[in-house]
C-alpha cells in the first residue's frame, strides 16, 4: 500500500536553514526512495508497486536522489509535498500528535492516537 511519508520535513542540526533554503521533496519520490533504497526493489518491481514504467520510476528516482543530496551537501531543509501520488485512499495527519492514519468511517473524524478533532487532509490536490 502506497501511503505518505510519516514525516513533514526534516531539518539540519547546526545551520541557518533559513538563509539555505529548502528542497520539496515529492509524495512519489519519497515513495520511489523508500522501495529502491529501504525495501531493495529493483526498478520493474517498484514501478509496477507505483503503477507507473520503468523509465518513468528511474526518472522519479534520479530526481529524488538529486535533491537529498543537494538538501545534504548545502544544509538545506526537506519539505514533503503532495506532488502527483495517487493514494488508495484519504489520509490525514493530527496536527496535535503530527499522527498520520486513514479514517476506516465516515462517523469518526477524531485522531485514532490522541482524539484530537483538528486533523487535516494531506492528499488533497
Amino acid at each position: 500500500m502506497v501511503s505518505p511519508p510519516g514525516f513533514s520535513g526534516f531539518k539540519p542540526y547546526g545551520t541557518n536553514v533559513e538563509q539555505n533554503g529548502y528542497i520539496e521533496l515529492l509524495y512519489e519520490e519519497y515513495e520511489a526512495l523508500k522501495l529502491a533504497d529501504y525495501n531493495l526493489m529493483n526498478h520493474l518491481e517498484a514501478s509496477k508497486i507505483m503503477g507507473i514504467s520503468r523509465a518513468t520510476f528511474a526518472r522519479i528516482y534520479e530526481t529524488a536522489r538529486r535533491k537529498m543530496a543537494q538538501a545534504l551537501v548545502e544544509s538545506k531543509e526537506i519539505k514533503t509535498v503532495y506532488g502527483n501520488a495517487w493514494l488508495d485512499k484519504n489520509w490525514y495527519r493530527c496536527k496535535g500528535c503530527y499522527a498520520r492514519f486513514t479514517i476506516p468511517s465516515r462517523h469518526s473524524k477524531n485522531c485514532p492516537m490522541c482524539k484530537s478533532d483538528n486533523i487535516e487532509l494531506i492528499n488533497k490536490k
